[in-house]
Order: structure tokens, then C-alpha cells, then sequence
């Protein structure tokens, strides 16, 4: 299950996505996730989903490491179809066990609720990690916020925690699993005995991971300084963000697509949940 998390992880290509500007990645990212709550519909949202898989294809990314991406998320889609299901009320029942009913409202919120999950993980993973290098993300969000330094707000930094703490996820994972495999080979076992019993389990697994995590986080820190990295200020960019056409295009694509989600359903008398 821990080789199934790909959050963080940036796969190099040469798609149209990834020769996009970061920062218009961020900014289709965040119109993105504005029209998946827009949607309020089944029609609008297949509509959503289906785009969601031209993304997903013109980034060149195997719909594998999608689906891989995915799964760790399968106990909480369980768990939102599960609410919607069985707690949503309705008027057309469509089955009834003692206190559990299932109404044909709940079945459709349950659609809903599954569709804008994975639309917005395949989606906003595409955008801001498996096409966006760690340097070119820092430079994006720096970019994006440097209005806040005005008010002397540490922008760079903010911008540098964020994606450290973005790209270390996948080095933890890879470290809670050679930690995990190295408990087994001493004989500890994860997956027999109630619930109680395997959270203690797990602890044999934590304090060396946050031993470890504490470990990495020094000697990041040592690295940095024998650098002289000293934050952002008089810092040079090596590489400097400019915007081009098809940076134009994607703007106008995603300012179209979320307007078209906003409105297209009130004219065509969509049902809005």
C-alpha cells in the first residue's frame, strides 16, 4: 500500500503540460478545483470527469500511477459512499434493511462525492507534482505570492517549506517501508489481532521514522547551509518564468471551462444538488 502513494513524486516528460509555465499550473489547478465544486449535477460532473481524463492524457503520465494514486483513498471512498448511501434522506426509497434505507438521492450524492474525489486528486496531482519539478514549484509559489512580501510577509520561505514538506513525503514513505519490512525480518506482526493491538504494533515503526524524519531534516538543513543559502533576498534566478502562448491558451481554456460549468447547467435546466 505505501508503494501506492505517488503524492509528491515528479515523473520528467516532455507533454504540454510540462512545458507549461508553473505558475499558470498552479492557477488552472486552483479553476480546476473551482468547477469540480461548481458542478452540481451528474451531467456537469461526467462532463468534469471526462476532461479530466484528456488532462490526464495529454500529460503523457501512465493512468497506472493514477490508479496507484487512488488507491490508499479506496477506505474513504468507502466511507463517503457509505454516508451518502445510507444517511442521505429522500422520497424515492429504493430498499430497506431494518433501520438502513437506501434512497435513489443517496445513491446519486454517492456518485457525485466519488466522481469529484478522483477528478480532483488525478487532476490537481497532474498539475502541481508529476509535472512540476521541486525548483520550478518553489519558483511558482514564490512568484505567485510575492505581492504578500510588500507587507513583509517571508514569501520565499513559506514558498520553500511548502515544497519541502510536498517532496519529503515520498522519502518518508520510502523509509516507513524498508522500516516496516525490517520489523517483519525480526518477526513483528501488523496485521493479526484486534485494532488495539495493531496500533501498538506500529509503534516499533514510529519511533524510528521520526528519529529518521529528524535525522533528514538536519542533514537538509547542513546542505542548505554549506550552500550559504541564507532565504531570498539578492537571490538570482538562473531561469527566468516568462509566459508564452500556450501559457495564454491554458488561461482562456480553464477561464472557459469553469464559466461553462458555472452556467451551461442553469440554461439547460440541469438539477442542482
Amino acid at each position: 500500500m505505501l508503494n501506492d502513494i505517488t503524492l509528491g513524486q515528479y515523473f520528467p516528460g516532455d507533454s504540454v503540460l510540462h512545458r507549461l509555465d508553473p505558475r499558470m499550473k498552479i492557477i488552472v489547478a486552483i479553476a480546476y478545483i473551482t468547477a469540480i465544486f461548481l458542478a452540481g449535477d451528474i451531467y456537469t460532473l461526467s462532463g468534469v470527469f471526462v476532461i479530466s481524463i484528456a488532462v490526464v492524457a495529454l500529460s503523457k503520465i501512465p493512468f497506472s500511477i493514477i490508479l496507484k494514486a487512488l488507491k490508499p483513498l479506496i477506505f474513504i471512498i468507502a466511507f463517503t459512499v457509505a454516508i451518502n448511501v445510507f444517511m442521505a434522506p429522500g422520497e424515492d426509497l429504493l430498499f430497506r434493511l431494518g433501520f438502513l434505507k437506501i434512497y435513489s438521492d443517496g445513491l446519486l450524492n454517492a456518485a457525485l462525492m466519488v466522481m469529484r474525489l478522483i477528478c480532483l486528486v488525478s487532476v490537481t496531482s497532474v498539475f502541481i507534482s508529476y509535472t512540476t519539478s521541486p525548483t520550478m514549484l518553489t519558483e511558482a509559489i514564490e512568484r505567485l505570492l510575492s505581492p504578500l512580501s510588500k507587507i513583509r510577509l517571508p514569501v520565499h520561505e513559506f514558498a520553500m517549506m511548502m515544497t519541502l514538506a510536498l517532496r519529503m513525503i515520498p522519502v518518508l514513505i520510502d523509509e516507513t517501508d524498508k522500516i516496516i519490512n525490517a520489523q517483519k525480518a525480526r518477526g513483528a506482526d501488523f496485521y493479526s489481532g484486534n485494532i488495539l493491538k495493531r496500533a501498538k504494533a506500529l509503534v516499533p515503526v514510529l519511533i524510528p521514522l521520526i528519529v529518521s524524519a529528524f535525522k533528514r531534516a538536519d542533514e537538509l538543513a547542513t546542505a542548505m547551509e554549506c550552500r550559504c543559502y541564507q532565504g531570498g533576498r539578492g537571490r538570482t534566478k538562473m531561469k527566468q518564468l516568462r509566459y508564452g502562448a500556450r501559457d495564454l491558451a491554458a488561461f482562456m481554456l480553464s477561464a472557459a471551462f469553469v464559466a461553462a460549468v458555472a452556467v451551461v447547467p442553469k440554461f439547460l435546466g440541469g438539477i442542482v444538488l
